[in-house]
């Protein structure tokens, strides 16, 4: 997948070694995505192994596609990291749209039992993830939320486009006081976007530090950009049994994490070019990608040292 930048199983089978056919290469990587050993355990114990100490953000989403009159719909939860979230639990959801409460409360528990809430700074999260028995089970488990919340809902007797109506870009509101928002007493804190969205978060955490946590959301939608057009092509798989795409997902991103975390060591080294319009001249995902990729086609020398950095932790964030 590294060097094929690809999920697809036919485009695969050109970079799998050997002499055997297409056909025998093409069955071996289904074998593969078949293989019940390949557990959320085994992925979990992968990823969390590569996790920087001290307390972590969480960040949840869906990503979802459609393979056919299939659709393909993905809930996932992952820590934020140097700007893109790395998944570390996932759900194949049976249906397109939202996920259930019941869902989601699966989820965390999943990934409460290996990464216990003290090890969670809080949990971001966008306008679906919302209802009074998601906030009160966050609570309950001790997890702080920034959670944005719609436009529409009623709080203190006002919908929330009537209390902050008048917000111009770039200036951050909050209520006076804490307030109920879906049964837990929270503070609400409002913004516009520059593309002049009403942006409304309850949230557990201080004015300022909420505004500067929920942007770090969109890093979720960094990483799955990533996966998918613009890095291993996920939309391309044509698997839709929900089990075989879970373990596809883990598969893939074990093959995304390793061009990343090279990609954060080689930034170290070797900063990455900052072009005119602000942006990176390449993301962290793609510089490690380059590097290490040639490096296993070819088997180059500094191979066994790109080896060594996919198994140390990434550093924490800032530090890079």
């Amino acid at each position: 997948m590294i060097t094929g930048q690809t999920v697809n199983l036919s485009a695969l089978c050109a970079h799998l070694p050997g002499n055997s056919s297409h056909d025998a290469k093409k069955r071996r990587a289904e074998r593969a995505i078949r293989d019940e050993q390949l557990t959320e355990e085994v992925f979990l114990s992968l990823l969390l192994s590569l996790l920087p100490a001290g307390k972590l953000l969480l960040s949840l989403d869906r990503t979802t596609w459609e393979r056919g009159e299939a659709p393909l719909n993905l809930l996932v939860l992952g820590v934020v990291l140097h700007d893109y979230t790395l998944p570390l639990v996932w759900t194949a959801l049976p249906h397109d749209g939202n996920s259930d409460t019941d869902v989601r409360l699966e989820l965390i528990k999943r990934l409460l039992k290996a990464l216990p809430a003290r090890r969670w700074k809080g949990l971001v999260a966008d306008r679906e993830f919302i209802g009074g028995a998601w906030f009160a089970f966050l609570r309950q488990q001790d997890l702080k939320r920034a959670i944005r919340i719609r436009k529409n809902a009623v709080v203190d007797g006002l919908r929330l486009d009537e209390w902050f109506g008048d917000v111009q870009e770039g200036e951050v509101r909050c209520l006076f006081e804490k307030a109920e928002v879906y049964g837990e007493w929270m503070q609400v804190v409002a913004t516009r976007s520059p593309k002049s969205d009403l942006v409304v978060i309850a949230t557990d955490f201080r004015v300022h530090e909420t505004l500067a946590l929920y942007r770090k959301r969109w890093s979720i939608e960094c990483t799955f950009g990533s996966l998918k057009t613009r890095g291993f092509d996920l939309e391309r798989t044509g698997i839709t049994q929900p089990a075989r795409l879970e373990r596809l997902f883990g598969l893939v991103v074990l093959a995304w994490v390793a061009c990343f975390r090279v990609g954060v060591w080689l930034a170290e080294q070797r900063p990455i070019e900052i072009k005119k319009h602000g942006r990176k001249a390449v993301s962290l995902v793609r510089y490690g990608a380059e590097s290490l990729s040639n490096a296993l086609r070819w088997r180059l020398d500094g191979l066994e040292a790109l080896l060594l950095v996919l198994v140390s932790p990434f550093p924490a964030p800032g530090a890079a």
